[in-house]
């Protein structure tokens, strides 16, 4: 099932030049895992709440790829080029299976409660 990591950057504005080489090297830490960029840096249409400051979106082809990729010995190594001048979030999370039946959820849902 595909999986995907998505950042929620706080901090828009002028870019760091070590988050610029950030943004070189990166493709080579998702290759080996088939990570593949979906949204980056878009900016939110925000209809509810708040939310500043860009998205990125990253497709792996299941979670453990995903896991792979953030722990990997290259994506460490250039971590900290991002992480010491941008303010975000990150969480990996899975997709849903194909089928996927929202009212099959919520019947659950109300079962269990």
């Amino acid at each position: 099932m595909t999986a995907y990591a998505i950042a929620h950057l706080r901090q828009p504005g002028v870019i760091h030049p070590q988050v610029g080489e950030y943004l070189r090297r990166i493709q080579s830490t998702l290759d080996p895992f088939g990570g593949r960029f979906l949204v980056h840096g878009a900016q939110a249409q925000v209809v509810e709440g708040v939310w500043p400051g860009p998205i990125v979106v990253v497709a792996f082809p299941d979670l453990g790829r995903a896991r792979g990729w953030y722990d990997s010995p290259d994506y460490r190594e250039i971590l900290p080029l991002r992480t010491d001048h941008l303010v975000g979030d990150v969480v990996l999370v899975g997709g849903v299976e194909p089928g996927h039946d929202p009212a099959k959820l919520a019947a659950g849902l109300i079962d269990a409660g």
